[in-house]
């Protein structure tokens, strides 16, 4: 930590002291805490409480809500996680998408989420607005926590705020919120940043504890800002360890912290993690190659987006989107969403940053030092294939598992954040400074940058467009730059009134220019099918069929194709067994068998395969897939049907709803078995002309034998984790559990632990011996997981 000592006393100002060498150095060891330097926190705290809640008051008010992912992927997923806590049930298994599914491995299943599960456990049927302000309450702990790490420092309070602020409500935290997943990680990263840094400032291995478990919460999110988040957070220790004079001492006071911080993010990460690589082994996800990541870049005009947030026309009408990688930027070949390209966290911090950089001396401070280079490497891994660095970045171990390097825009924000407000904080501590002189240069940067930003919406024919947000931008940077020449006569007045000034004109601008719109802030109603209590139409037609369907032996699935974008996962709020889903990471057996992507909003999302070539396949009967919703007449994803294959039942204003009479019971009772090369059928395709009512193909079946009298099959109790059926033949034979095979299921016949084989191709069966059996179906990850790293651990002992 820096020796510069800066006192606050109201109604002086801030002013800075210390000797010359550690001005130069400004990162001399303090290896003592003294908590009489720091400012008093209730002002500051107040003033960012306040607003925060305005700016996030449109979304917790109900007004609107954090659309697209947030609402077709996670709130969904927290509905299921709600009700099986609730019903008594686990949530480690979901039978309602993609046919199974091993939730406990899934990183966005939210199970290892501590706010959701919270909620989740607190209240059975969360509503939209309840799980939005889990959000944004978490940018909130983020945003203090930058106040206490700027407090610890004895950094201006209203760089603090205007850090805090920069923080949760700009950059890709606002225009990405949708992105529950890595805002959370990037929240956990801020507040293990806090702790970190306490923890090797004062030597403290309870600090070190906190900051360990909070970099394993962080790691618990197992997306791309946690391995960043992961990456600046250990570039930090070292850094703070290693920089400047005295690096033994700091070094044995810091191993206790840093050893304690390491053993308890082990502790909460290991068990996780272990889980999720089983599963990413499992899973349809592989290694992204360098020409893969780079389709993920972030395109340098993008950049544009720090003083002028709305050039691109981002929060307009899609069609209005002028940015890269729209139609008007041909050749990019990259794969971005368009709320991607803006990092706008507000013109003051923004100008702060240039001012900062422009004067070099102010970037002494260690911990800047660290924030600076950081935020330096976060900006040239997002703009991937733009710099001929990334090739060589690419080369770190871990960064193949993700493919958009423009995701690391939530680390430039939450960096350039810091960065901002300490320059904010020596703007305030120059004792005699000339404030517009200071300013003068980067005005003429600015409308250097304005200029560009005109000349290439000049150059794509877009110009008349652009202008608005031209105008409007360089208002808010005018403004800017003019509380920027008043803070330190302000600060004079009273530190307080600087801090004020800096949340009134900070809120004003993020409020404007990055508050709700198309891609962050949506009307509820759009969402309604996902509430527990709908009376959507459709998926009233569906539950009245699938009940007057229903039978000791069946629990019929349905499919849910190109209705809307959050349509896929609306099964697992209401209990529907789907065929299909949203997910990034599914099952690779489910995926070759099915050839199902994440996603199937759309008619082209809508993918068969050689097993499954069609709607009228054996697969599709062995699923039970029972009906089929489509947003289109279902020939237009299905070219194959002939009239008759699927029998019409009606038109909704949602849907086509159609019904499939071959659909079979969930559960069989095969008397006879049949061996099936499975790799060769997923492969090339086609079944053999057997009845799967009385047969079950397998890939290690008993010789044929004689005609063994039929038996029956029959559901006893149907739970997430658990599945009991009854099973009755004369002879003998296989019980068939038309559920997605997964080596985490275990078996028991009558009590006794009975082997789960893989039957037709995707589903479980169990053999029983005759007569009446009992057979139970337990999901155990736990049990699987440590069956699996037995297996391979006996390979590896048996290999030497």
């Amino acid at each position: 930590m820096a020796q510069t000592v800066l006192k606050l006393t109201p109604g002086r100002p801030i002013s800075a002291t210390g000797t010359a060498a550690n001005r130069r150095d400004g990162a001399a060891a303090r290896l003592r805490f003294d908590a009489g330097l720091r400012w008093p926190l209730p002002v500051p705290a107040a003033l960012f409480l306040l607003a925060t809640l305005f700016l996030a008051w449109p979304w917790l008010s109900g007004a609107v809500t954090i659309p697209w992912d947030a609402k077709a992927h996670a709130y969904a997923q927290l509905q299921f996680l709600a009700q099986a806590l609730h019903n008594g049930d686990s949530p480690f298994w979901t039978p309602n998408v993609f046919a199974g599914s091993p939730q406990i491995a899934d990183p966005q299943s939210l199970i290892f989420s501590p706010p959701f599960f919270l909620l989740a456990l607190i209240c059975a049927s969360p509503s939209f607005a309840a799980a939005d302000a889990v959000v944004f309450a978490m940018l909130a702990l983020g945003g203090f926590a930058l106040l206490l790490f700027f407090r610890d420092r004895n950094w201006h309070p209203a760089g603090a705020l205007a850090a805090a602020l920069a923080f949760s409500y700009g950059g890709s935290a606002s225009w990405r919120v949708q992105h529950i997943g890595e805002v959370l990680s990037l929240a956990w990263f801020v507040l293990a940043l806090l702790c970190l840094s306490r923890a090797l400032d004062r030597g403290s291995w309870r600090y070190g504890v906190a900051a360990g478990g909070l970099a394993g919460l962080m790691a618990l999110g197992r997306d791309q800002i946690a391995f960043l988040g992961a990456l600046a957070l250990a570039l930090y220790g070292v850094w703070l360890v290693l920089d400047g004079a005295g690096r033994m001492l700091r070094l044995r006071n810091s191993l206790l912290p840093l050893g304690a911080g390491f053993a308890a993010g082990t502790a909460v990460v290991a068990l996780p993690l272990a889980l999720t690589l089983a599963l990413y082994a499992q899973s349809n996800r592989v290694d992204i190659d360098l020409a893969g990541a780079e389709r993920g870049s972030l395109h340098p005009a993008s950049l544009l987006t720090f003083l002028v947030p709305n050039l691109f026309g981002t929060d307009g009408p899609f069609l209005e989107f002028w940015g890269p990688p729209s139609y008007y930027w041909r050749g990019t070949d990259l794969f971005l969403a368009r709320n991607m390209s803006d990092v706008y966290m507000g013109a003051l911090p923004a100008l702060a940053v240039v001012l900062g950089l422009l004067r070099f001396g102010w970037m002494q401070e260690k911990t800047i030092r660290w924030a600076l280079a950081t935020f330096t490497f976060m900006l040239v891994y997002a703009l991937g294939k733009y710099t001929p660095a990334f090739a060589w970045i690419f080369a770190i171990p871990g960064t193949g598992l993700f493919r958009r390097p423009a995701d690391a825009t939530f680390l430039v924000g939450a960096l350039g954040a810091v960065v901002a407000g300490y320059c904010v904080h020596r703007l305030l501590a120059q004792a005699g400074a000339r404030p517009w002189r200071a300013l003068l240069v980067p005005f003429v940067l600015c409308l250097g940058v304005f200029a560009a930003a005109a000349l290439t919406a000049q150059d794509h024919a877009r110009l008349g467009s652009a202008l608005p947000a031209l105008l409007h931008a360089g208002a808010w940077a005018a403004l800017a730059l003019g509380l920027l020449a008043l803070l330190p006569r302000l600060n004079r007045a009273s530190p307080n009134l600087a801090c004020g000034a800096v949340v009134l004109l900070l809120t004003a601008d993020l409020a404007a220019n990055n508050g709700p719109n198309e891609s962050t802030a949506l009307d509820p109603g759009v969402y309604d099918v996902l509430r527990p209590d709908s009376a959507n139409p459709t998926l009233a037609l569906l539950r009245q069929k699938l009940a007057a369907g229903a039978a000791p032996d069946r629990r019929d699935r349905v499919e849910l194709a190109a209705i809307n974008f959050h349509w896929p996962n609306i099964s697992l709020v209401h209990g529907l067994d789907h065929s299909l889903g949203y997910n990034p990471v599914r099952l690779k057996l489910f995926t070759g068998a099915t050839g199902a992507t994440d996603h199937v909003a759309i008619p082209d999302q809508r993918h068969f395969s050689a097993l499954a070539p069609s709607y009228t396949s054996p697969l599709y009967a062995l699923m039970g897939l029972r009906f089929i919703a489509t947003g289109v007449p279902v020939e237009e994803i299905d070219k194959s049907l002939r009239p008759g294959d699927l029998t019409f039942v009606a038109q909704t204003r949602d849907a086509y709803v159609y019904e499939n009479p071959r659909a079979l019971p969930r559960v069989l009772m095969a008397t006879q078995a049949r061996h099936a090369d499975f790799a060769a059928m997923l492969r090339d395709g086609g079944w053999p002309d057997v009845d799967f009512r009385g047969t079950v193909l397998l890939e290690s079946a008993p010789p044929p034998g004689g005609a063994h009298a039929p038996g029956t099959a029959r559901l006893q109790s149907y739970r997430n984790t658990e599945i009991i059926a009854e099973a009755d033949a004369p002879q003998g034979g296989w019980l068939v559990l038309n559920d997605v095979w997964h080596p985490w299921w275990f078996a028991q016949v009558d009590g006794t632990d009975a082997a789960v084989l893989r039957a037709n191709v995707l589903f479980r069966a169990v053999a029983v011996p005759p007569g009446r059996h009992e057979v139970r179906f337990m999901f155990r990850p736990f049990a699987g997981l440590w069956r699996e790293v037995a297996g391979a651990m006996s390979t590896v002992k048996g290999a030497y």
